[in-house]
């Protein structure tokens, strides 16, 4: 009887072992010293995750040159009673505007001439479409509802009727060039003979 009790407690205690280790499971052999680590005082790499909900990501870097350029209101009107000149001092005559376009200025004391310089600031410096302000309240109070990527005008059309007129007025202008300068050349030949028969009679009265 005595053998059976002995070899029934060492199956028992051999079997609690066995489920002790496997409740516990590995066991830790890690032998670092139990102390406090301090943060490293040398670079190590970051990774930067801005897609968490809990991530407020005010601006992306990425996109502040996309940002439209901030202007002054009403800049144009700096260029007001300036005109460009010619190597001889000659002031040079500024192109006029369409008629679509005359007398349609936006602003306080805007004209003809700011709005010339307002088209062709927008023609150079940008490549959207120029429409004209667009909004019905910037008559009202331009300071507060002004486009500032339009220039100082009302919203106008192109038509293919501005088209054929302007290219007729070119057509007219070319013509009058053409015609200024057959008159200058027989100007300068008329002075020419004037200058060979005045010649000539000098040239006879030292010979009498």
């Amino acid at each position: 009887m005595m053998p059976s009790k002995l070899q029934k407690n060492k199956q028992r205690l051999r079997n609690d072992s066995l489920n002790q280790n496997k409740v516990q499971g590995k066991p830790d052999l890690n032998t670092t010293l139990p102390i406090r680590q301090t943060a490293s005082i040398f670079k190590q790499p970051v990774t930067k995750v801005t897609n968490h909900p809990s991530n407020k990501v005010r601006s992306d870097p990425q996109r502040v040159t996309e940002q439209p350029r901030q202007v002054q209101l009403f800049w144009e009107k700096r260029l007001q009673g300036l005109s460009a000149s010619d190597v001889s001092e000659q002031i040079i005559k500024s192109m006029e505007l369409p008629k679509g376009l005359q007398g349609t200025g936006v602003g306080p004391g805007n004209n003809d001439e700011t709005l010339l310089s307002a088209v062709a600031s927008a023609l150079h410096t940008s490549s959207a479409p120029i429409t004209g302000q667009l909004s019905a309240a910037v008559e009202k109070n331009p300071a507060v509802w002004l486009n500032t990527s339009q220039p100082l005008c009302k919203a106008f059309i192109v038509t293919d009727e501005d088209i054929r007129y302007r290219k007729q007025e070119e057509r007219v202008q070319q013509v009058r060039k053409k015609l200024e300068e057959a008159l200058m050349a027989d100007i300068l030949s008329r002075a020419a003979d004037t200058t060979k028969e005045t010649d000539v009679e000098m040239d006879n009265g030292d010979e009498t």
